[in-house]
C-alpha cells in the first residue's frame, strides 16, 4: 500500500460587471498577469504558442520580496468566457494546477479562481527557500482574492470613449 500525498485545493471568487468573454480575454492573456497577481510577473509563449490554446506553453515569471523565480506551464482548460487553467511545472515535478471558470450573472460574470497543490515532499520542502513565503491554502486564499479583487478593477474601470484623447 502506498500513502498519496493529500490534494489541497482552494478557491476565491469575485463577481465582476463585465461579459465573461472579455474578462476571460483579460485572465487568458498571460502576459497581463502582472497587473492583478501580487506575485506573478506575467508570462511569455514559447515553443510556438502565441496565445491561449490547450497544449500552449509559457513560462511564467514571479516575484516576493527580493525572491524571484520562473515556472512553465501548460494550458490543460481553454473555453472562452468559460475556462482558463494551466499546470505550472518544474521540469518533470508538478507544482500546481491554476484553473478560472467563469460563470455568467445578471450584470457580468463571477470568476473562480482555484489553486489545486501539486507539489510533492521535495517541492515543499524547498519552496520556501525559492520564492520566501510558504505557498499554503491560507497565502494561496489571501492573493486570489487580492487578485481577483484587482481584476475587478481593471475590468470595471471606465475606458475613454473611441477618439477622445483621454484627460
Amino acid at each position: 500500500m502506498t500513502k498519496s500525498t493529500p490534494v489541497r485545493q482552494t478557491s476565491v471568487s469575485e463577481t465582476i460587471s463585465r461579459p465573461a468573454d472579455e474578462v476571460w480575454a483579460m485572465v487568458s492573456d498571460i502576459t497581463r498577469m502582472g497587473e492583478w497577481s501580487p506575485e506573478n510577473l506575467g508570462g511569455t509563449w514559447v515553443k510556438g504558442a502565441t496565445g491561449p490554446a490547450l497544449g500552449a506553453r509559457f513560462t511564467g515569471r514571479n516575484r516576493n520580496g527580493t525572491h524571484s523565480w520562473s515556472t512553465q506551464a501548460t494550458v490543460v482548460a481553454c473555453e472562452p468566457g468559460r475556462s482558463f487553467g494551466f499546470r505550472v511545472h518544474s521540469g518533470p515535478l508538478g507544482i500546481a494546477e491554476w484553473r478560472y471558470t467563469f460563470d455568467g450573472t445578471e450584470d457580468g460574470c463571477r470568476v473562480t479562481e482555484t489553486w489545486v497543490d501539486q507539489r510533492g515532499l521535495f517541492i515543499r520542502l524547498i519552496g520556501k527557500t525559492i520564492s520566501g513565503v510558504e505557498h499554503d491554502d491560507a497565502f494561496a486564499r489571501d492573493a486570489m482574492a487580492e487578485t481577483l479583487r484587482k481584476l475587478k478593477a481593471v475590468a470595471e474601470a471606465p475606458t475613454d470613449p473611441p477618439g477622445s484623447t483621454g484627460s
